[in-house]
């Protein structure tokens, strides 16, 4: 969310960010209704100032016993209150009219993100590894599971409907290692502290980190009072809201492991076929809390972080960056990690690291105290270090076999008990 102090004195700038999004210029808008709120203030101000001298004169009439003056004045008084009190409902409606009105404007890019309309936009960084050449055509993730007889989509269906899977056996075993196998290697190698968060949020985490009020129908609401979490970074994010930090705190970086919950709302018809595009799924989140000269390379650190597990993993993949219009919501500048699916020959995200600078901290009221003493917003990052269920897909299609078995990764053959190859279910 924004200062709209910023803003007004920021105007070019911050129109020149939206027209970068392929948005509509905003500044007149938000900076009218913020006109608006100043002149409820003024007005109660005002009303206020003058009420307060009338009781004052009150005071010296009825001092000289001018009781018809000092009746006068009461009226007055009483006139005002009214005036007051009008004032101060038009002031809260207002302030409620621009804080919705901020809240639905994404993040201004950072000026070195380039400029496009959508993925084609996208800027390649640089890439790991050749994809395989096989000596036979490799199949889908999904045609690879079921032939094995341990990725059910049908049972799945039948009792929660579509997107959704069971994984069986060998595969849910391998499944579970990837996730711990991401785990160990963030905690006991990039600096990340483990976090078992709750998997329900009430609408103000929910509001924290941008999820709402702009993407309502993309999440799944659970009761009057509760949200499940799109992903890990709502509550790791919302860990320090409405906290004052140590700037020598700084910087906290955090990881889970959890289950996130997305509706899918707007991609009917896209992935309908397995496990690319799940309402449930599990997920390695990264998240970090930085001073705000620090987040830019903080990204850079994230995105080398995530990008050790596919490496470690020995899939080919390559890292972009995305352009303006194709990053998300909150994010200042986007890294997209995409990994190659043989099967689909192509390249698919896998991972995707941003810094959103102070955007969520001024929703959460998440500060932190300099060396000096003044309070500033904290700057946040999250990513993906990385999603569970695409690594799955990738380990798949990219260790797959021609006689249908998927040969296992080194680095997870120990979390597999040394099983070195998953068959057929027998």
């Amino acid at each position: 969310m924004y200062d709209i102090r910023w803003i007004r004195d920021n105007k070019a700038q911050f129109d020149q960010g939206l027209l970068n999004r392929n948005a509509s210029p905003l500044g007149d808008h938000v900076l009218a209704i913020d006109d608006r709120r100043r002149a409820a203030i003024m007005r109660a101000q005002e009303a206020q100032e003058k009420r307060n001298a009338l009781s004052k004169e009150i005071g010296q009439a009825m001092a000289a016993k001018d009781q018809a003056r000092a009746e006068s004045l009461k009226a007055e008084v009483a006139a005002l209150k009214e005036v007051l009190a009008c004032a101060e409902v038009e002031e809260k409606a207002v302030v409620a009219e621009l804080e919705e009105a901020l809240q639905a404007i994404p993040n201004t890019p950072l000026d070195e993100v380039p400029v496009g309309a959508d993925e084609h936009g996208n800027v390649l960084l640089h890439s790991f590894g050749m994809p395989r050449t096989f000596d036979f055509e490799p199949k889908q993730h999904f045609e690879i599971g079921e032939a094995l007889g341990l990725m059910d989509f049908e049972a799945a269906t039948r009792m929660s409907g579509s997107r959704f899977v069971v994984t069986k056996g060998a595969l849910a075993r391998l499944e579970r290692a990837i996730g711990q196998f991401m785990l160990d290697l963030h905690t006991t190698e990039h600096g990340y502290m483990e976090v078992n968060p709750p998997l329900l949020v009430k609408d103000q985490a929910m509001v924290g980190t941008a999820q709402l009020p702009k993407f309502r129908d993309d999440q799944f609401r659970a009761g009057d009072d509760y949200w499940l979490i799109p992903t890990a970074e709502v509550p790791l994010t919302n860990l320090v809201r409405e906290q004052i930090l140590d700037e020598k705190e700084l910087p906290i970086r955090v990881t889970a492991l959890s289950a996130c919950f997305r509706a899918e709302a707007g991609s009917a018809g896209r992935d309908t076929r397995g496990m690319i595009r799940q309402h449930q799924f599990y997920k390695v989140e990264l998240v970090s809390i930085t001073a705000a000269g620090h987040s830019r390379a903080e990204l850079d650190r994230m995105t080398a972080s995530a990008e050790k597990v596919l490496q470690k993993l020995e899939l080919p993949y390559r890292t972009m960056l995305l352009c303006t219009g194709d990053m998300g919501f909150a994010s200042q500048r986007t890294h997209d990690l995409e990994v190659w699916l043989p099967g689909q020959n192509a390249y698919r995200e896998i991972s995707s690291c941003s810094v959103c600078g102070d955007f969520q901290a001024r929703r959460m009221q998440a500060r932190y105290k300099t060396a000096d003493g003044k309070n500033q917003f904290v700057h946040t990052l999250n990513g993906s270090g990385v999603a569970v269920g695409r690594a799955l897909v990738a380990v798949l299609e990219n260790y797959q076999n021609a006689d249908g078995s998927v040969s296992v990764p080194t680095a997870l053959q120990p979390y597999m008990g040394g099983v070195t190859r998953i068959e057929k279910a027998v």
